[in-house]
């Protein structure tokens, strides 16, 4: 009771922001209550609107978060297209249509509810299992959320959540037609083979001139070496720059002394506590029976000490601690009641007092842990302090030697030896560089698409300049010129005659096993034998035993409404092949793990095409009208 209280007040405080999934809603609840001005209105959603800087929001909202998904090859031109900001809209019309309703219908969580979603988040606990409210304040701040914001947010998520889950919960399957998919999936078929290898046609194939360099000329594309370049290249970075910095013991010394708070651990101490309850409106006479009680308790647990979790656990009428033998976790200033916070930070550890008078009774009350506040020496957090210095001056010179290095590319374009120089950089070089990225050379500086557009245009091709700066990844530019380079081109017909020869022998041998089995399979069809197929043998879309993926998709496609049923397919590398089919079947025992799988897979997509549905009617409901077209929007930079 008691403690339930405190623990309620202290939770209903404080916000786990960065552990709480982020909410559907791309605005919030301000966002959702402005009409804006009509004339910057790009939708409507019933009499709400959607104004053009919510929808440029919410793209930046989206760029950012492909951003951080795609880190170095994020390039915002991919996104600049009007299809990109028409999903955006619609999506932002939706989640408005949805938060409608949930106003309509009044649907909202209940205080217990969102106290428990909190309660239960990982990563909160300290080793001891109590709350960590250090860790659970840092978060707050980091996110720059109040309480109340906080709160709002993750009761209107959760309340999403729910009404997701009761409309998705319409979309049922009936298992006729789930086992209709599932029998498709887990299939058999008996096939029977018969290969014509094309090396036995190859005696066969005369290859000529005339067809070697209709080859050559069909396919020239074959025959081309890439362009590739030798460059040279400077990265500039905030490690560059952390390099340069320095940071002496004066330095350290003055910040330490300056900010010895942030070295400082506060007073921490633990207390348990007996309750024996009385009423506000008791009598007289109660409150002194209650109170005798409370100090039959404290002379009991004085008399025996180490007893008091036992005791507490007996006598204590505080539900939730008692259980804990009176635990009341690690104190902090305003989490209890005056009267009972005053006695315990008063007390030292060990000591038992009471009895205190609260508005729910009587307290006995002792202190189990106490720890006093300490300021680590400067000795032990010197290489921490050093770090922040350094990185603090690193932040504050990046700026200004971030602008020197785009000005000197730029000016001194010939060379990329002035910029070296004057920000004390290395000049790399790189050879066979391509036009694009190459997944082989992974995060290398230069291997990034903006960049090698760059590199590539007409004007540091033609004339050797250097590159503008490019950021391909946060704080951190690079720019470049060619070398050397050399321009893609055609092998001549000599130097690939051979090769080709080959090729188109291959290719001809092949088109003579086809023939030969497609005449095979003509009169195996008239027959309806088996003669010169292979043994028989079970195969399914899971077990292929043997066969290629490509002849096994052929084989489980074709119609086998009458059977025996016959296919032919080309082997990769190896010739023709005819496939009969004798039987279809379903496996004699199924895989009953799969096909529940299966089942709840199909009732996912059913339930996800409800809500589809739902939300398309909810957006009919509110009269929805979009106002702008994509074509109109203005680019919203990613941050």
């Amino acid at each position: 009771m008691f403690e339930f209280i405190r623990t309620h007040q202290k939770l209903m405080q404080i916000l786990l922001a960065i552990l709480i999934v982020p909410s559907f809603v791309l605005v919030g609840v301000a966002g959702y209550n402005n009409t804006g001005d009509q004339a910057n209105v790009v939708a409507k959603v019933g009499d709400q609107s959607v104004t053009r800087q919510e929808w440029e929001a919410a793209q930046r909202s989206q760029l950012d978060s492909f951003r951080q998904r795609m880190g170095a090859q994020f390039d915002q031109k991919l996104f600049d297209t009007p299809e990109f900001k028409q999903n955006v809209l619609e999506r932002l019309v939706a989640d408005r249509a949805v938060a409608a309703e949930m106003v309509r219908s009044h649907l909202t969580v209940a205080d217990s509810v969102l106290q428990k979603q909190i309660l239960d988040t990982p990563g909160l606990r300290k080793d001891d299992g109590s709350f960590d409210m250090e860790r659970y304040k840092a978060l707050l701040g980091a996110q720059g959320l109040s309480p109340a914001g906080y709160e709002a947010q993750l009761r209107r998520d959760m309340a999403l959540q729910q009404l997701a889950g009761a409309v998705q919960g319409t979309g049922i399957v009936p298992r006729a037609v789930a086992k209709q998919i599932s029998d498709f999936g887990s299939q058999e078929r008996e096939v029977q083979e018969q290969l014509f290898p094309a090396a036995q046609y190859l005696s066969q194939v005369k290859v000529t001139d005339e067809m070697v360099k209709a080859f050559y000329d069909k396919n020239s594309k074959l025959f081309e070496t890439p362009e590739q370049a030798k460059i040279e290249y400077v990265v500039f970075s905030a490690a560059a720059v952390a390099e340069q910095v320095s940071v002496t013991d004066a330095e350290v010394a003055a910040y330490y002394e300056a900010n010895k708070a942030r070295f400082a651990s506060a007073e921490s101490r633990r207390a348990s506590h007996i309750l024996v309850t009385v009423g506000k409106d008791a009598s007289a006479a109660d409150k002194a029976a209650a109170k005798a009680k409370a100090e039959a308790i404290l002379a009991e647990v004085k008399k025996n000490p180490a007893d008091f979790a036992k005791i507490a656990k007996a006598k204590s009428q505080d539900p939730s601690s008692a259980e804990q033998g009176g635990d009341l976790n690690e104190l902090e200033k305003g989490s209890l009641p005056k009267a009972l916070e005053d006695k315990a930070f008063s007390m030292k550890q060990g000591e038992i007092a009471g009895p205190v008078e609260t508005e729910f009774g009587y307290h006995v009350v002792t202190i189990t842990s106490l720890k006093p506040s300490a300021t680590k020496p400067l000795e032990e957090v010197k290489d921490t302090i050093a770090a922040d210095l350094k990185k603090q001056k690193a932040g504050k010179q990046y700026s200004e030697m971030a602008e020197a290095f785009t000005n000197t590319v730029y000016e001194q374009s010939d060379s990329l030896k002035p910029v070296a120089d004057k920000l004390k950089l290395k000049v790399e070089t790189a050879e066979r560089v391509a036009r694009n990225p190459s997944p082989a050379l992974g995060a290398a500086p230069y291997n990034n698409a903006k960049f090698l557009t760059a590199l590539f245009s007409a004007d540091s091709l033609k004339n050797k300049r250097n590159t503008e700066a490019v950021e391909v990844a946060p704080s951190t530019l690079v720019a470049g010129r060619i070398v050397e380079f050399k321009p893609a081109a055609k092998r001549p017909l000599a130097e690939v005659d051979a090769a080709i020869r080959q090729r188109v022998a291959a290719e001809e041998s092949v088109k003579l096993a086809r023939k030969e089995g497609e005449a095979k399979m003509a009169a195996a069809k008239a027959a309806g034998g088996a003669e010169g197929f292979g043994p028989a043998q079970i195969v399914s879309r899971t077990e292929g035993k043997g066969l290629s993926p490509q002849v096994l998709a052929e084989v489980m496609k074709a119609d086998a409404s009458k059977l025996p049923a016959y296919v032919g397919v080309e082997v990769p590398g190896a010739g023709y092949g005819v496939y009969r089919i004798g039987k279809v079947q379903q496996p004699a025992t199924q895989d009953a793990a799969r096909r529940k799988a299966e089942e709840e897979q199909i009732t996912s997509i059913v339930a996800e095409q409800e809500m589809a549905a739902y939300v398309e009617a909810l957006k009919q409901k509110s009269k929805v009208k979009i106002l702008a077209s994509a074509e109109t929007a203005k680019t919203a930079d990613a941050k």
